[in-house]
């Protein structure tokens, strides 16, 4: 065997990810793809996935992934002539309590909402369709006919027969080894065969993905944890087509295989296999059964299916399958090198997600940007804080754990915290804070009053903070609060071509004058909204980017990628070197001139503006914005002066009753303003112009900027959907997002994000509202108005203004 000594892409890994991945590139693409496996294909984690097939998820996009992959499975046999044992045989997940069934119920809506039908069964229908189940503990079941089953290595061969029918070269039998590097780039890929020169690498190298990134300096936090499932000698009355059988509150799942069951689950105690580095001889093997770890399914199943207690065990399968710390798996361009992609970590969702996943990855890899809204997978929401691998493990493993566990609303994780902290850390906790943590940080939800224990008691409808939130939004509105906002991200961008870089690749104009804030959407080709953050100009040659906690690596990666080829712009990460104490409220001036001798005056200090401020002796970055919708600023404190400054607020503001604020009370004070939040309410699904924030656009101007051609391409053309924001009057009602938009009786889209507005007294939601024909102000305004909540309907009101304005004076003067 020869290997080529070139190719324009290089996939590496032999499984389900590696093979369509390949399939897509030759396919779609028609790109010069070689794929290298280790050992032999499915040699990994696929050969002994169990091969569940589900694909409702609570992001659209993903849903729309594993659509795919459903839609490829059906028809790929006839393609290859290679079977892929797919059976549509749907799918029944069990609730035996009031909280699963809430779940449920809000699933169904979420899948209506995606275009999907899911349907709520009673026990004695789940007994029709299932018969030797016992169902006295069932309240219902959901059961989503289109799910199914399929055979992960026969998948693989049909996937792997498809590229080389397309023009892949696969190779088996081959290491790599390392990579040749020049800069940020791959250059070559090294193998124990040797090397071949390539423009773009995709580590699809499933446990090993890991091992292959860190050879191009790059972090993959995966961990293998192992996972077991039994499968059962011929069990006498159950059916070849019986449905797959998800049982969460017993945390275990079930499919048929020739005439048997498959049964297997993931236990609160799991069992992680390595953090160092995974043999690479380890092809086709497994762990030794242990019965004494899986007897707590045992117990369930048979609690469930009683037959099984009669039943001998064919074969006990214990594999290492590869997890992540949040549960989503890993997609997308490596942050620390310009051309490794990566497809990993796929929580034991790599059957379902295979086809999808190959496709969306194949069409990012040729682009260079994502095809559709993959933030919850993209690769670029981690940070530098997952190379620890310990803390990695111990939150994997907290993610297996709440694998079939009840998804609460605002739930976090427990596990590795505390990690980051800002200064204030023990003075907020002095003041009963409960703090929830966001890429490590930990930042204060909403603080206790006296009397309430300060944590938060999960629940499906209003939780334990719901009064003590509305106070402190209550305070914000009527006096002056303080948020503690240190974990924002934030970069300087300095050198000449500074300006220039950000002209291209910012769509509002941020060419101001020096002591200007712009806020400014980052777009992809598409027009789709990739980051959403504030631009100040601190000197001529300097600017000040600020941008949201979670994203972090995303946007400082999406900057650096797009500063155009030559130009002399370096971006530095100055997150650490800020603490961010926000200042909010009617009464925020008082406050703020009282502690400065700068004037802050809304004619010296207008909105929009930057200034350098002296506090407590402390040079303060001040910046005039907001995003609660009074009168504020952001203030920027060195790091080790955060304590002072904000001892000195507290003391100042007494008098005017200044109270530290969480982000629980930011969330619903925002939303009442109107404004939108990255991830949800604005994705790169989405365009200024359709998000109502086509006023932040510099089309006006005679200058190009990245997705400037796209939303031309829309110009005055009628938008099929736009932003919209909705109310609910009744107070039972709980709004989370995903709840479905009807118009007249017929659907139009679904929520993006819901929750309560306090001053307005209502449940407020955001969402798009969508027509073929167009969405013009008279076809929004004209039309009847209900929302599905948890799958009943109830009558809202539509609105196209912020449903709280304070009077501009307050804001402005």
């Amino acid at each position: 065997m020869t290997l080529p000594s070139q190719a324009a892409v290089v996939v590496i890994g032999g499984g389900i990810i590696g093979c369509s991945t390949a399939y897509h590139l030759a396919r779609d693409h028609k790109v010069d793809v070689v794929l290298l496996e280790q050992g032999k294909l499915t040699s990994g984690s696929t050969w002994h996935a169990a091969g569940l097939v589900g694909q409702l998820r609570s992001s659209a996009s993903i849903t729309r992934v594993l659509k795919y992959s459903v839609d490829l499975y059906k028809g790929l046999e006839a393609e290859t002539g290679l079977a892929t044992g797919w059976k549509m045989t749907g799918c029944l997940r069990l609730a035996t309590n009031a909280d699963r069934w809430t779940e449920y119920k809000r699933l169904a809506t979420t899948a209506k909402s995606f275009g999907m039908d899911m349907h709520l069964l009673s026990p004695a229908e789940v007994k029709a369709m299932w018969p030797l189940m016992e169902t006295g503990d069932l309240v219902g079941a959901s059961w989503l006919p289109t799910d199914g089953q399929a055979s992960p290595s026969d998948i693989t061969q049909s996937l792997a027969k498809g590229a080389r029918m397309h023009g892949a070269k696969l190779y088996e039998d081959v290491r790599v080894t390392g990579f040749e590097m020049k800069g940020d780039r791959i250059t070559a890929v090294k193998t124990n065969q040797g090397d071949i020169a390539c423009d773009k690498v995709v580590n699809c190298a499933g446990q090993w993905a890991r091992q292959v990134g860190a050879m191009a300096g790059i972090n993959v936090p995966l961990q293998p944890v192992k996972h077991q499932y039994i499968i059962t000698e011929k069990i006498a009355g159950l059916a070849t087509d019986a449905p797959t059988l998800r049982d969460p509150d017993r945390r275990t799942y079930f499919k048929e295989e020739v005439g048997g069951l498959v049964m297997g689950g993931y236990e609160p105690n799991p069992q992680a296999w390595t953090t160092g580095d995974v043999p690479n001889d380890w092809e086709f093997r497994l762990f030794d059964d242990d019965y004494d770890h899986f007897e707590q399914h045992m117990v369930q199943a048979i609690a469930r299916v009683p037959a099984l207690e009669a039943v001998g065990v064919k074969q006990m399968i214990n594999g290492p399958e590869s997890f992540t710390p949040d549960g989503n798996f890993i997609l997308g361009v490596a942050p620390e090198c310009a051309n490794m992609f990566v497809g990993a970590g796929f929580n034991a969702f790599g059957i379902a997600s295979g086809g999808g996943a190959g496709w969306v990855l194949a069409q990012w890899v040729v682009d260079g940007e994502a095809p559709l809204d993959l933030w919850v997978v993209d690769m670029r929401r981690f940070s530098n804080l997952h190379r620890d691998r310990h803390w990695v493990c111990e939150r994997t493993l907290e993610a297996y754990g709440k694998h079939y566990t009840i998804g609460f609303p605002h739930e976090e994780y427990a596990s590795g915290r505390p990690r980051i902290v800002s200064p204030l850390y023990e003075r907020l906790k002095q003041q009963r804070a409960v703090f929830g943590s966001k890429l490590g940080w930990e930042r204060p939800n909403w603080f206790a009053p006296e009397g309430v224990e300060p944590r938060d008691v999960y629940s499906m409808g209003r939780q334990n903070w719901f009064a003590a939130v509305g106070d402190e939004h209550r305070h914000v509105r009527e006096h002056v609060g303080i948020f503690d906002q240190s974990s924002f991200a934030k970069y300087e961008l300095s050198g000449p071509d500074a300006a220039k870089a950000l002209d291209w690749i910012c769509a509002n104009d941020v060419s101001k004058p020096v002591g200007r804030l712009t806020y400014t959407q980052l777009l992809n080709t598409r027009g789709g909204i990739e980051a959403d953050l504030t631009v100040s100009r601190l000197a001529e040659e300097k600017f000040y980017i600020v941008t949201g906690t979670g994203f972090r690596t995303h946007d400082a990666s999406w900057i650096s990628d797009h500063i155009g080829e030559g130009l002399d712009a370096r971006l530095t990460d100055v997150t650490e070197d800020f603490g961010t104490l926000s200042l909010m409220g009617p009464r925020a001036r008082d406050v703020l001139s009282a502690v400065t001798g700068s004037d802050v005056s809304n004619a010296s200090f207008p909105f929009g503006h930057i200034r350098e401020i002296v506090i407590a002796g402390h040079t303060v970055r001040a910046l005039r914005v907001t995003y609660v919708g009074e009168l504020g600023w952001e203030l920027h404190v060195p790091i080790a002066a955060t304590g002072e400054v904000f001892d000195a607020l507290m003391a100042a503001g007494r008098k005017h009753d200044i109270r530290p604020v969480g982000y629980r009370a930011l969330e619903s004070l925002r939303l009442e303003k109107g404004y939108r939040a990255w991830g949800s309410d604005i994705t790169p699904n989405d365009t200024p112009l359709e998000a109502g924030l086509g006023w932040a656009v510099k089309l006006r101007k005679n200058t190009d900027f990245v997705g400037r051609r796209a939303l031309e391409k829309v110009g005055g053309a009628s938008l099929k959907k736009r932003f919209a924001g909705f109310t609910v009057d009744d107070p039972e009602i709980v709004l989370l997002g995903r709840e479905t938009i009807l118009r007249d009786g017929e659907p139009v889209g679904y929520l993006t994000s819901g929750g309560h507005g306090y001053t307005v007294g209502k449940n407020i939601g955001y969402g798009y509202v969508r027509s073929a024909d167009g969405v013009s102000d008279d076809f929004l305004a004209s039309g009847s108005y209900e929302l599905v909540v948890a799958m009943q309907r109830t009558p809202a009101n539509i609105h196209l203004e912020p449903l709280y304005d304070p009077a501009m004076e307050r804001v402005k003067a």
